[in-house]
Order: structure tokens, then C-alpha cells, then sequence
């Protein structure tokens, strides 16, 4: 499982990716979704896990412009406000799972392996 992590929180992403790779998950990761676009040209993953909110570009604009470049990628949005129509906006545009944080690990895991089945 190659996992792509998009936040614009420095301490938060690296943590996680951290985490990930400690559970032998190969994790990378980009501070907006710029960066993001640029590892998807570069490498292929097989989901990304993005903040909803950034500065610049959406966690919601990265799945579009994704989806064009890599249309089998699988998406989960993660949030601090979480809210239905957000959601349902998420799930629309391509997301697997809206999820809140704090993110707890275990349970990021399980929503990728079900979204990468």
C-alpha cells in the first residue's frame, strides 16, 4: 500500500507518515496540494489522505485535479469541522471516508484497506 498524505500542518503530516511507515505502510507526504499534484506526476500511490481545509487549493480541488491524472487513486478527506453537507460534498467528488481529527491510526488503516479493497 503506497499512501500519499496532504496536510499543510508540517508536524501533523510527518507524524502520521511516521506512524504509517512504522506499520509498514509506504507513506509519503506534501504540505499543499501543489506539492501533491507534483508527486502524483512523479509516482504512483494508491490513495491520498487529505485535509479538507488548506491554504491555496482544497483538499476537495486535489481529489479533482487528481482524479485527472490518476483516475484509480482512492481519496479519504479528513477534517477538524466536521459537517454532513461537507460529506456529502467530499463523497461526491470522489471521497471514500470523511473522517475527524484528532485520526486515530488503527482506524486510518482500516478505512484505507477498505478503500483500496
Amino acid at each position: 500500500m503506497r499512501i500519499l498524505l496532504v496536510d499543510d500542518e508540517l508536524e501533523l503530516v510527518t507524524a502520521l507518515a511516521e506512524r504509517l511507515v512504522l506499520r509498514g505502510i509506504d507513506a509519503d507526504w506534501a504540505l499543499s496540494g501543489e506539492q501533491a499534484l507534483e508527486k502524483v506526476r512523479a509516482a504512483e500511490y494508491d490513495a491520498a489522505v487529505l485535509d479538507y481545509k488548506m491554504p491555496g487549493m482544497s483538499g476537495l480541488e486535489v481529489i479533482r485535479k487528481i482524479t485527472l491524472i490518476r483516475p484509480d487513486m482512492k481519496f479519504i478527506i479528513v477534517t477538524g469541522h466536521a459537517s454532513e453537507q461537507d460529506d456529502r460534498v467530499c463523497r461526491d467528488a470522489g471521497a471514500c471516508f470523511y473522517l475527524m481529527k484528532p485520526l486515530k491510526i488503527e482506524a486510518l488503516i482500516e478505512r484505507l484497506k477498505e478503500a483500496i479493497g
